[in-house]
């Protein structure tokens, strides 16, 4: 598994246990930085800030794009995948969108159902075929 796809794993997991607690993603970041249970890779205090502070855009976009499908119906590990998927699609230059998305499906596929991989693909790929108007 690469550096950034560990980033990524790390990521997911600060973004999905805020969730569940309710708190902000980066005071839980923060507090396990001060608590020295911080990640090693700054991509994962990249992702979680970018995904944090584009959070309105990037909920907007997926309401879109995630036909028949609220955020509040999506299983909380796909949400928080395709989070930073949309992130990276659209704030994150020098990922290939091709990347993210494949990114994003590796991580549902060892983490959520067995249609989440399907899902994923689906709302990322329509996102990446009509990024430029979402620009």
């Amino acid at each position: 598994m690469s550096a950034r796809s560990k980033a990524r794993k790390r990521a997911l997991d600060v973004l999905y246990a805020s969730e569940m607690r309710s708190e902000s993603p980066v005071a839980a970041l923060e507090r396990a930085v001060e608590q020295g249970e911080g990640p090693t890779n700054d991509y994962t205090s990249v992702l979680v800030h970018g995904v944090w502070e584009n959070r309105e855009r990037i909920d907007e976009v997926l309401r879109r794009y995630a036909e028949g499908w609220t955020l509040e119906r999506m299983p909380a590990v796909d949400r928080n995948v395709l989070r930073l998927g949309v992130y990276e699609v659209l704030f994150v230059d020098d990922v290939p969108d091709a990347v993210a998305v494949s990114e994003a499906m590796a991580l549902v596929r060892d983490l959520s159902t067995d249609d989440s991989p399907s899902f994923v693909n689906g709302v990322l790929g329509n996102i990446v075929r009509h990024k430029d108007a979402l620009d």
